[in-house]
């Protein structure tokens, strides 16, 4: 990547934000990675700043993709009609047979995706089998470092596996099957643990992309295993991700395992706090988000997700009113299919209107979605300064063509932002002053070649994990069986639509 210029003047873009609903034309001066100074046209610049002529162009602060995968950019379009639990069935056949390789190139197809789209940063929960590795890790780490990207990185681990997290569920299986599903199991908790301390203790990932850990599900982890995460992101200062309540299924196992809720039983382990994000949250009740708010910890809201593989409509109003960090997120392309965040802002608005006019006063606006996707999420990954285009924040900054059809014409650059845009506007992104898309190419990536080495590597795994699929076809009539069983019980609160 080039250097970071030491003074680069913006001229003559319009500013999109909330604040401003005018987007009125300004300058911005930018000290390195730093706005310094914004004012109208004509702002002073130092003497051989570099100029970056922004006439025609909409400017809005980076977006920041609460929770994406960056594992499942490789597996784009494998699901129809898909469940969470099919999903996660079909881990094995997914995300499968990865070299290094293959997961620095699956997390590069993601970062891309998300620059030309608007997004500078994102919380990247990486899966390997059966644990994390440091090398792997460094690898998903590069591939941000390469295109300029911001991220925190979290290793996703677990000391369970799907079939042993869910009760009965191994024991509902013909003989075949459950050997089949046993022999897949989870690297023991020690292993995994000093694994993710190794990757933590030797990050090279510098102050742009850093490490968090990211325990999956609360009831994929033993307790003891989960304290250990714990452990390991408060001696380094670092994140804590999981999946918290995503599904019904999931809020009542946890309810049977812990007799409370998944929430207040991470809560009494220790691990909620202002550095925790839950991701997803559609089953938190009103006691669960008291809870976060009181901790000053942040819900990743996927809306796109939660509507695909019908886990229900996260109550993200309710979180709002009641203090509750909110960021929004795309999910992994395994199970939202792209890196969008104008499309996840957009449903987000979609899904709070599910309930109807006599609920109005609960729908999102466009500007609460287009804060939480910008400032929201940038608290919940943790970075300062980040999520406005403002004296002393990062100069993280969007260009969009006016000239798109999607702002023809310009009425309220906030709400076409969340209503109308869908990535072809975006021009060029900076990121900590420097440019990293120019004229819709990321630069310094040949984009041509990623393209074949992704055919090529699509072809290689699908071969190599024939045998997977072949068990996931197996499982999945079964698990679609028994999970919607479980789910079936009664529970104290209701986000699915009716």
């Amino acid at each position: 990547m080039p250097a970071t210029p030491e003074f680069t003047i913006i001229r003559g873009g319009r500013l999109a934000d909330p604040r401003t609903p005018d987007a009125p034309f300004v300058d911005i001066l930018v000290e390195r990675d730093t706005i310094r100074e914004i004012g109208p046209p004509g702002l002073a610049a130092p003497e051989g700043a570099l100029t970056f002529e922004a006439g025609g162009k909409l400017m809005h602060a980076g977006l920041v993709n609460a929770h994406t995968h960056g594992h499942g950019n490789l597996s784009k379009g494998f699901g129809d009609r898909w469940t969470l639990e099919l999903l996660l069935t079909a881990a094995p056949w997914v995300g499968g047979a990865r070299t290094e390789e293959d997961k620095y190139l699956s997390t590069l197809i993601g970062a891309a995706e998300m620059l030309l789209k608007g997004s500078t940063a994102c919380y990247d929960l990486a899966f390997e089998f059966p644990a994390p590795t440091p090398s792997g890790l460094g690898a998903i780490a590069k591939a941000y470092g390469d295109v300029g990207m911001r991220a925190i990185v979290a290793p996703m681990v677990a000391d369970l596996t799907f079939f042993e997290a869910i009760p009965g569920l191994k024991e509902a299986l013909p003989d075949p099957l459950r050997r089949e599903v046993e022999a897949l199991s989870m690297a023991p908790a020690d292993t995994t643990l000093a694994r993710i301390r190794e990757a933590v203790e030797t990050w090279a990932g510098g102050d742009t992309v850093r490490p968090a850990v990211a325990p999956t599900i609360p009831h994929h982890c033993t307790d003891g295993f989960l304290t250990g995460c714990r452990d390991i992101a408060r001696a380094h200062g670092i994140g804590l991700h999981s999946h918290v309540a995503e599904s019904k299924m999931q809020a009542i196992v946890g309810r049977s395992r812990y007799a409370s809720t998944l929430l207040a039983h991470m809560d009494r382990l220790g691990l909620v706090g202002p550095e925790f994000v839950v991701a997803h949250g559609v089953w938190l009740d009103d006691d669960d988000m008291r809870r976060l708010a009181d901790h000053g910890a942040s819900v990743a809201h996927n809306p796109g997700s939660n509507a695909l593989l019908g886990s229900g409509i996260a109550d993200a109003r309710r979180m709002l009113d009641l203090g509750v960090n909110l960021g929004i997120g795309t999910d992994g392309s395994g199970c939202s299919d792209n890196q969008n965040m104008y499309e996840a802002m957009r449903t987000a608005i979609y899904v709070s209107h599910a309930r109807g006019p006599a609920h109005l006063a609960e729908w999102l606006s466009n500007g609460e979605v287009f804060a939480a996707a910008t400032e929201g999420s940038a608290r919940a990954l943790g970075f300062d300064r980040l999520g406005r285009i403002a004296p002393t924040y990062q100069a993280d900054i969007v260009f969009l063509d006016l000239s798109s059809i999607n702002f023809i014409p310009l009425n309220n650059a906030i709400n076409q932002i969340v209503l109308c845009e869908d990535g072809r506007s975006v021009s060029d992104v900076m990121v900590g002053g420097r440019m990293v898309v120019r004229d819709k190419r990321v630069v310094g990536l040949d984009l041509a070649r990623l393209a074949a080495d992704a055919e090529a590597t699509r072809e290689r795994l699908a071969a190599a994990t024939v045998r997977q699929k072949a068990l996931f076809d197996r499982l999945a009539p079964l698990v679609s069986s028994y999970c919607p069983g479980l789910a079936a019980a009664p529970y104290h609160v209701e986000r699915h639509a009716h």
